[in-house]
């Protein structure tokens, strides 16, 4: 037993892959016993999460809709995931846990939804000013919660918190007051021209969406992976992460990179507000903040908070749950299911520090054993 775990994520050659993809498959396999507890056929439960995203056909589809349909409104939710797991992801490689991630995207939706969805204004000039007043409304949210931490002490985590519920609570407010749409009780939907995703586009006799802003959120990824691996920005960002004490005695402002870190993370927080509120939704639910948020950090660890992994993991993850409602309506069984097995991937994505001192624990004592016998 001791040998089968070294050799799945012993060694130090991709050991935090490994351990994420032995994360997923524990997570697999507990969600299919439980399955077959419940008398269901989990190859074909996973199947249709699957072919809910678009990924595998379906054996039919209303008028209009294939399997391109359901994969290009599989992009539009993956994107605001990809923006929302990277701000986890930069917060974490500087110390910080940013669960304030879903205020961050209620604040980032709100405002670019009064100021320009709801504005007489063409498209040319109406999506670009959504994405920035979007980045702006994040990024002073992230940097309001980093200024918290560095002038007062306060807990990332507190402050996030209750930021998050006060936000909530204004927002809803004035959407319940100014803004809300009498027949849905929601906000008033953003004007096509502000939208970030065209919606029934009709081509090749089919009807589907258009995410815009999905290239932009694979070439964010790349930049905070430059970022963060080739300049000094991100090299002062994860030497404040891995030790505060060694880095400022390295003479490496704590303040500023607390700051600057939770700025970044907010302004990637307000991208995926934007293209959530102004993309995949066209309108503001109020009284609630986006659950995407929390699943986030999810992907972000099981990311090992590396940009090219989180995109990666994201897809993972919006894949169990977009198609979590068709395995659910195939298969009889609670929507809740997708939610057990990325509870699992989150538990044991979360223990992988332990998990890699674990193994190497028991790397060096078949080491010692070796030797022993040899000698």
């Amino acid at each position: 037993m001791k040998k089968l775990i070294v050799k799945l994520i012993g060694g130090e050659k991709l050991q935090m892959v490994r351990i994420s993809l032995v994360a997923i498959l524990i997570s697999l396999i507990v969600g299919a016993i439980i399955l077959l507890v419940l008398g269901k056929d989990p190859f074909a439960a996973y199947g249709n999460l699957l072919q809910g995203s678009g990924l595998l056909p379906k054996q039919s589809y209303a008028g209009r809709q294939n399997m391109f349909t359901d994969f290009m409104s599989f992009l539009d939710a993956l994107t605001p995931m990809i923006f929302a797991s990277l701000s986890v992801a930069v917060a974490m490689k500087a110390g910080l846990f940013n669960i304030g991630v879903s205020g961050m995207m209620l604040a980032a939706g709100f405002t670019a939804t009064i100021t320009v969805g709801y504005a007489d204004v063409t498209a040319a000039v109406a999506k670009p000013l959504a994405v920035i007043i979007g980045i702006a409304a994040g990024a002073l949210v992230g940097a309001l919660i980093g200024w918290l931490k560095y002038r007062f002490n306060i807990n990332e985590v507190v402050s996030a918190i209750m930021i998050n519920y006060i936000l909530m609570y204004v927002f809803t407010f004035f959407i319940n007051t100014y803004f809300v749409n009498t027949v849905s009780r929601q906000s008033n939907p953003v004007s096509d021209a502000a939208r970030l995703t065209i919606t029934n586009v009709q081509a090749f006799d089919l009807k589907f969406n258009i995410p815009l802003a999905f290239p932009l959120a694979v070439i964010s990824a790349i930049i905070i992976w430059f970022i963060m691996n080739r300049t000094t920005i991100g090299f002062e960002i994860k030497a404040v992460g891995q030790s505060r004490q060694a880095a400022r005695y390295a003479g490496i402002g704590i303040s500023k990179n607390i700051i600057l870190s939770m700025t970044i993370s907010g302004a990637l927080a307000g991208l995926a507000g934007i293209t959530y509120y102004c993309g995949y939704y066209a309108s503001i639910q109020p009284g609630v903040v986006p659950s995407m948020g929390f699943n986030a950090i999810a992907v972000a660890l099981l990311g090992n908070c590396d940009p090219i992994g989180c995109i990666f993991s994201s897809l993972l993850i919006t894949v169990i749950s977009k198609g979590s409602i068709y395995m659910s309506s195939q298969q009889g069984v609670e929507i809740e299911m997708a939610d057990l097995v990325m509870s699992v991937i989150l538990i044991f994505a979360a223990c992988a520090e332990f998990m890699r001192m674990y193994a190497g624990r028991l790397e060096t004592e078949l080491k010692d054993s070796k030797e022993v016998q040899a000698s």
